[in-house]
C-alpha cells in the first residue's frame, strides 16, 4: 500500500490494451482477464486505488501479461464505479490521479502489483511561452475535432473551461487518434513544453490530412462518371459492410447466388422471383432477421433440380428379373407393372400413369416401388403420409410464417436431385383432416397428370413441373381414400400370401436377410427343416404378409446366437419342428377359434380387415322372452342392420323351416360375435347371421367344415362382397375346405391365384335358400 506522506507506494496493476489512461480524465475500462479481475477486486477491498499501465502491442493480447510486456510509465487511478457483468467480466469507471513511474513489478499467485513513484510533468519554459503554445494548440484542436466526425462533440466541453497546461495536454492526448506507441512516448516525456509542442505538430498533420481527404472527396464527386460512381459506391459499401459486420462469407453468398441464378436453367417465373429476392438480399446484413429468410428461400430455389433429365432406356426382361428376384409370387401384380413399364418405355412419358398398391401390411407394397425404380434406373424417394392432417405439409407454408418451409413434394424433389424420380407415397389412406385443411385435396393437383406440370407450392410461390415424376401410392384399404383422389389412380390389389408362398419367401428372402442384418453369415450356419417353417407359419403367425414371420425367424436366430456365445451350441444348427417350442414358446394360434363340430346356432363367417382376411365365429342362442334381438360383440351400424335384415328374413320364412309363426312373441334371440374388444362392421356377414338364426330356431345343426360370406336382401338375394382373395386365404389358413360365396363374385375367381383356390370346394349362390340347403343338416 502507498504511504500517504510519500510519493511512493505499491498497488495492484490492471494492464490495459490499445488505449492509455492519463491523469485528470475519467475512462471506462472493460476488465475480462482473470488476473486483471483479481487485481481490481483487491483494490476494491482497500482504498479503490489501482495502477493502469498500457500493454505493449507486440505481445499476445489475450493472455495475462508479464512484467516485461508492460511499459514502465502508467497512471495511478481511483475506481469510482463498478459493474459486474453476467459473463463474469467487470466494467470499471476509473479516474486518473497521477502519472507514475514503475520501479519494479511483483507477482503473487493471483495478479501483478508494482512499486511506483509519482512522476510529475515539468518544464523550464516561462509561463508566457507555455500559455502562447496552449492557446494555439486549443485553436488547432477545435479545428481537428470539427473535421474528425469520429470524435464526439462532448470532447469540446472541457476547452471552454480554464484548465492547467498539464491537464489540457493529458486531455488532448487522450482524445486525439493516432498510434498508441507514439502516445506512450509523449506520455513518458517529462518536459511539458516539448510534449505539447510535439502533440501540436501531430494535430496539425492530422488537420492537413483531414482537409486533403475532404478536398479529394469533393473533387472526385464532381467528376464522377458512371463507372467511377459504381467504384466509389462499391468502396463506400465496403466501408459500410465493415462497420455493420458484414463478412466476406456474406459477400461470397451474394456472388455465389448470382452465379447460380445465371448458370441454372430456371423457368422464367422462377428466375424472375430469384432475381427479385437477390436484389433484396444484397441490401441486407447478416444480423437482419430477414437475411436468413431470403438466404433460405434462394437456397431452396437453386437446390431444386431444373435440368432436363437424360432419357435412360431400360430392358423389360431385366425389369422382370429384378421383380422376380425381389418378390416371390404376385404374378398378376408383376404382369400389370410390366405392362405399365412397357407403356413408359414406348411412349417415353408417364402422363396418366399413377399406380396405387392396395393390400394388407407386409405384402411388399413399398419394396415393389423400390424394385420399379431400380428396374427403370430412377432415383427412389419415399414419403409417408400417415397421420398428415395439414394441407401445408403437402403444399408448404407461406413465407410470412416464421420457420416456413416447402411441402413434402418439393422436399422430395430436392432430395432426389432429378426431375424424374419415382416418388412413393406410403399410407395414403391414413391421412386425416382438421381445421388446418384437407391434405387429400392438396394431393389432387399433384396426382392429376393434367395439372401437375404447374404444381404451385405456397413457399416457393411459383409453378414447378412434376409431369416427369412417377408417383406410386400405397394403402391398406380404399374406404378412407376420398373418391376424387381415388379416381386419379389405377388401383392394383396385392392379396395376402398363401402358406406355400410364405415358405418360399422364407427360404429365398427372409432367412438370408435376417442372417445378413445380424451380421452372422460367416459365423453361424443356420438351416431349417421345411416342416419347421410350415409350423411357424401355421402355429406362430396369423397375418396376410410376412413381417411377423420375419420376426419369428429373427427370434430363433437370437436364441441360437446366445447359446453359441455361451458355448452351449455349435456354429452349425438345424432347426427342427420339434425344437420350435424351445425357441418360440407354446404355439399362439391353434385354430381353436373355429368350430370343429356340427353345432346349432354356430356358423363360421369371413371378414376382411386392413391386415388381411379373418374368420368370424357367429353365435346365436334363444331363450324365453318377447321377440327381442340382442346384439353384442362391438358390431358397427352396417353389421347391426345386416342382423336386423336377417332376423326379418327369418320371421318371413319361418314356416318353410318348421318354425312357429309366432315364435317372435315368445322367444328372444342373442347374437354374439366373439373378440368383443375389436370393432366389426360391414354387410358381408348377412348370410352367416341368417344361417345362425334359422339354425337355432329350427334346431338344425350347421356343418362345421364350412365358411361363408355374402350380403343379403330382405327378399333373399345374395349380393357380392369385397376382399375375396384375402377371405379365401383365411379359409385355407383355418383348414376349412368348403366355402360359400356370392355367385356375382365368380368373375373375381379368375383373378385369384390357383394356389389359393386349390383344395377349396367353392359353392356359388344367388339366394339365401341355396345357402341354407347346403349349410343346415337335415
Amino acid at each position: 500500500m502507498a504511504n500517504t506522506e510519500s510519493n511512493y507506494g505499491m498497488y495492484p496493476v490492471v494492464p490495459i490494451r490499445n488505449t492509455i489512461v492519463v491523469p485528470n480524465t475519467i475512462t471506462p475500462l472493460l476488465v475480462g482477464r482473470k488476473a486483471s479481475i483479481r487485481a481490481a477486486e483487491s483494490a476494491l477491498t482497500g482504498n479503490n486505488k489501482v495502477l493502469c499501465v498500457t500493454q505493449k502491442s507486440n505481445v499476445d493480447l489475450d493472455k495475462d501479461p508479464k512484467a516485461k510486456d508492460l511499459y514502465r510509465m502508467g497512471t495511478l487511478c481511483t475506481i469510482i464505479q463498478v459493474l459486474r457483468l453476467p459473463d463474469g467480466n467487470m466494467r470499471l469507471l476509473v479516474e486518473g490521479n497521477h502519472r507514475v513511474s514503475i520501479n519494479r513489478y511483483y507477482r503473487n499467485k493471483d495478479y501483478l502489483y508494482a512499486y511506483f513513484g509519482i512522476s510529475s510533468i515539468t518544464t523550464e519554459k516561462t509561463k508566457l511561452e507555455i500559455e502562447a503554445l496552449v492557446r494555439s494548440f486549443k485553436k488547432a484542436f477545435m479545428q481537428y475535432i470539427n473535421l474528425n466526425k469520429a470524435i464526439p462533440e462532448e470532447a469540446l466541453m472541457p476547452l471552454s473551461e480554464t484548465v492547467k497546461p498539464a491537464d489540457f495536454f493529458y486531455f488532448a492526448l487522450a482524445n486525439i487518434q493516432f498510434d498508441i506507441k507514439k502516445k506512450q512516448i509523449l506520455f513518458e516525456t517529462n518536459d511539458l513544453y516539448e510534449s505539447l509542442k510535439e502533440l501540436y505538430r501531430i494535430v496539425n498533420e492530422e488537420i492537413q490530412i483531414l482537409k486533403l481527404e475532404k478536398k479529394i472527396d469533393g473533387s472526385v464527386k464532381s467528376r464522377l462518371n458512371k463507372l467511377q460512381k459504381e467504384y466509389y459506391l462499391t468502396e463506400q459499401l465496403k466501408a459500410i459492410h465493415k462497420e455493420l459486420g458484414i463478412t466476406k462469407e456474406d459477400k461470397a453468398d451474394l456472388i455465389d447466388f448470382k452465379k447460380k441464378i445465371k448458370e441454372t436453367n430456371l423457368s422464367e417465373e422462377a428466375k424472375k422471383k430469384a432475381e427479385e429476392e437477390l436484389v433484396k438480399f444484397a441490401r441486407l446484413n447478416s444480423f437482419s432477421p430477414e437475411y436468413s429468410v431470403v438466404h433460405t428461400y434462394l437456397s431452396w430455389i437453386l437446390d431444386l433440380p431444373w435440368q432436363e433429365p437424360i432419357a435412360k432406356s431400360f430392358d423389360l426382361k431385366k425389369a422382370q428379373q429384378i421383380l422376380d428376384d425381389d418378390h416371390y409370387g404376385l404374378v398378376k401384380v408383376k404382369e400389370r407393372i410390366l405392362e405399365y413399364l412397357a407403356i413408359v418405355k414406348l411412349a417415353n412419358k408417364v402422363k396418366g400413369q399413377i399406380l396405387c398398391f392396395v393390400g394388407p401390411p407386409g405384402v411388399g407394397k413399398t419394396s415393389l416401388g423400390k424394385s420399379i425404380a431400380r428396374a427403370m434406373d430412377r432415383k427412389f424417394v419415399r414419403l409417408s403420409l400417415g397421420g398428415v392432417r395439414d394441407e401445408a405439409e403437402i403444399r408448404g407454408h407461406r413465407r410470412t410464417y416464421i420457420g416456413a418451409l416447402p411441402g413434402v413434394i418439393i422436399q422430395s424433389m430436392k432430395k432426389a436431385g432429378t426431375r424424374n424420380p419415382l416418388i412413393m407415397m406410403d399410407e395414403i389412406d391414413k391421412m386425416s383432416m382438421d381445421f388446418r385443411g384437407d391434405p387429400a385435396s392438396a394431393l389432387l393437383e399433384v396426382l392429376d397428370p393434367e395439372q401437375n406440370n404447374s404444381f404451385r407450392d405456397h413457399y416457393l410461390d411459383f409453378s414447378y413441373d412434376l409431369s416427369q415424376v412417377i408417383f406410386i401410392t400405397t394403402a391398406n384399404t380404399l374406404s378412407s381414400i376420398p373418391q376424387p383422389l381415388l379416381d386419379r389412380m389405377e388401383v392394383i390389389e396385392l392379396p395376402g400370401y398363401t402358406a406355400f408362398e410364405k415358405i418360399e419367401i422364407a427360404w429365398k428372402h427372409l432367412i438370408p436377410k435376417v442372417l445378413t442384418e445380424h451380421d452372422v453369415n460367416d459365423k453361424i450356419s443356420l438351416k431349417y427343416e421345411k416342416s419347421s417353417i410350415e409350423k411357424i407359419i401355421k402355429l406362430y403367425t396369423r397375418e396376410a404378409g410376412v413381417r411377423s414371420l420375419e420376426r419369428q425367424i429373427a427370434k430363433i436366430l437370437r436364441k441360437v446366437v446366445k447359446k453359441f456365445v455361451e458355448g452351449k451350441a455349435k456354429n452349425k444348427v438345424l432347426i427342427k419342428s420339434s425344437d420350435l417350442e424351445e425357441y418360440l414358446g407354446i404355439p399362439k394360434h391353434l385354430y381353436s377359434e373355429v368350430n370343429r363340430k356340427n353345432a346349432v346356432g354356430v356358423v363360421t363367417g369371413l371378414a376382411w380387415t386392413a391386415f388381411g382376411g379373418e374368420t368370424l365365429q357367429i353365435e346365436v342362442v334363444k331363450f324365453k322372452g318377447e321377440g327381442k334381438l340382442k346384439r353384442t360383440g362391438q358390431l358397427g351400424d352396417v353389421m347391426q342392420e345386416s342382423a336386423q335384415a336377417a332376423y326379418s328374413y327369418a320371421r318371413l320364412h319361418a314356416k318353410k323351416f318348421g318354425i312357429n309363426d309366432d315364435f317372435y312373441k315368445k322367444i328372444d334371440l342373442h347374437l354374439h360375435i366373439p373378440e368383443g374388444a375389436i370393432q366389426k362392421d360391414g354387410p358381408s356377414a348377412g348370410i352367416t347371421i341368417v344361417t345362425a338364426i334359422l339354425s337355432v330356431l329350427s334346431g338344425k345343426k350347421v356343418k362345421h367344415n364350412l365358411a361363408m360370406t355374402g350380403e343379403i336382401t330382405l327378399t333373399g338375394n345374395v349380393l357380392p362382397i369385397g376382399g375375396l382373395a384375402e377371405k379365401l386365404i383365411a379359409v385355407k389358413r383355418a383348414k376349412i375346405t368348403n366355402v360359400i360365396i356370392p355367385k356375382k363374385n365368380e368373375p373375381n375367381l379368375s383373378e385369384i391365384q390357383k394356389e389359393i383356390t386349390k383344395g377349396l370346394n367353392i359353392i356359388l349362390v344367388d339366394k339365401v335358400d341355396e345357402v341354407l340347403d347346403f349349410a343346415l343338416i337335415k
